[in-house]
């Protein structure tokens, strides 16, 4: 009996069920149509606001400029024997010049056997590898388009920079080209990590978001130029969270003419080993680079500077500590380093030298790395 009136019980229920659904669809097919339907008026929308034609202004001008990065690693087939090309990243970069010169990250093209340029044209060219400098995290490709096809980037400086100025970044973030965003120049000369592990100087930070994709791409300033080459981003989760960081356009605009023209930079040397600085707190030190090794045939030893040398456990003959370099401090080996990229081999400097107590001014003349 109750399988029948629960049985009973749910028939009723289904057959309501079908009655409603019916008179709905007999209620709307009766009022479809009934009420009188147009597009909405649309609003007027006035012009754009000063900001907005500046925004719009500078993606039209320098889009043309940014391009996207595709690299790849080869690999041979063991049943075909061909050399097979294994996507490996993308990233971004912008036109130098007429030349067809590109310039992008180090890391951004780090490991790859290949790399393609796409231009803003859709236009894919393959790219020949001109010069990297990874202390920098910089490199420079080249693609042989004809001219008018590429348009170079206009070229800004960053040393005027102020914080809270207006920025743009354009690249291919996850893939997608040509996207624009917008910030503010949030610090200045923040310090960041090369691949090599060298410190990065002067480094711009912005909130404009950058993610993966963006390396290699330009950031700009309100008149449209380059100021900065986007590099890397601070984000837990790998993605944009409002702090990147571009290495400044005046360390790009003195790297890259070196890396066209020789391929690589050439540092000018002083021709010592440096202590770490372990050494100089074990021994009381002040901030400078103290010298531990003076190769006998070069710039150091002609200048007669002299090294720090052990005679017993917990003994040494005080040698010379680099103070600054043409009045320039170097508390440090890598701030020494930083400021020999400044000149050339054959260039001569001035050191600051500490030996005990006494300071005196030392002229080097420096030679080439190898």
């Amino acid at each position: 009996m109750r399988s029948a009136h629960r049985f009973t019980l749910l028939s009723l229920l289904f057959i309501l069920f079908i009655v409603l659904a019916a008179s709905l669809g007999t209620l709307l097919a009766k009022t479809a149509g009934t009420t009188p339907a147009q597009p909405r008026a649309i609003a007027p929308r006035g012009e754009l606001t000063a900001d907005e034609r500046n925004t719009v202004e500078i993606f039209a001008l320098t889009s043309p400029s940014v391009v996207h990065i595709t690299t790849a690693r080869q690999a041979l087939n063991l049943f075909t024997l061909n050399v097979l090309e294994i996507p490996q990243g993308t990233g971004s970069g912008f036109v130098w010049d007429e030349a067809g010169h590109v310039v992008t990250n180090f890391h951004v093209i780090q490991g790859a056997d290949a790399a393609r340029v796409t231009l803003a044209d859709q236009s894919t060219w393959r790219a020949k590898l001109v010069g990297v400098y990874p202390d920098r995290d910089l490199a420079v490709l080249r693609i042989d388009a004809p001219p008018e096809r590429l348009r170079p980037i206009p070229i800004g400086e960053s040393k005027g920079l102020k914080v809270g100025q207006k920025v743009l970044a354009i690249g291919n973030p996850f893939g997608l080209d040509q996207s624009l965003t917008t910030g503010v120049v949030s610090a200045l000369n923040r310090e960041i990590e090369s691949v090599t592990g060298r410190t990065i100087r002067g480094v711009i930070q912005t909130d404009a978001a950058i993610n993966p994709g963006n390396s290699g791409g330009p950031l700009l300033d309100s008149a449209g130029r380059l100021i900065g080459v986007n590099t890397a981003i601070y984000s837990p989760s790998g993605a944009s969270a409002g702090i990147g960081f571009a290495i400044p356009v005046d360390e790009v605009n003195r790297i890259v003419p070196r890396l066209i023209r020789e391929g690589r930079i050439r540092r000018p040397v002083l021709g010592i080993a440096a202590a770490s600085p372990a050494f100089n707190k074990a021994l009381g030190l002040p901030p400078g680079v103290a010298i531990l090794r003076v190769d006998p045939d070069g710039p150091a030893a002609r200048a007669g500077l002299k090294p720090f040398v052990p005679v017993t456990e917990g003994s040494v003959v005080v040698g010379d500590l680099i103070v600054a370099i043409d009045g320039t401090p170097t508390p440090d080996l890598d701030t020494l380093l930083d400021a020999l990229e400044r000149y050339r081999p054959g260039d001569t400097v001035t050191l600051d030298v500490l030996r005990g107590t006494e300071r005196r001014q030392v002229a080097v003349t420096l030679d080439s790395s190898s």
